[in-house]
């Protein structure tokens, strides 16, 4: 699993990798991804499939599916 956050204008970013099936590596992950949701950032995991961008929000590292093979964090959108 890859943990990568959006930079406008610079591309993903890869913050953090590691197979959640190993406790050392599953520890770093859930770190990484709190400490995104702390500095504000939103986490989606891709779902689409045949060129459809989709996504699942989520908001705990438990609401990540078994098997996904990437969480993006991005900022929320500003405006209003």
């Amino acid at each position: 699993m890859k943990l990568v956050r959006m930079k406008p204008g610079y591309g993903d970013q890869l913050l953090a990798e590691g197979d959640p099936e190993l406790a050392e590596e599953e520890r770093r992950l859930i770190d990484e991804f709190r400490r995104q949701l702390d500095l504000g950032m939103w986490a989606a995991v891709p779902t689409g499939t045949a060129g459809r961008r989709e996504a699942l929000m989520v908001r705990e590292f438990e609401e990540v599916p078994r098997g996904a093979e990437r969480v993006i964090f991005f900022p929320p959108a500003a405006g209003g």
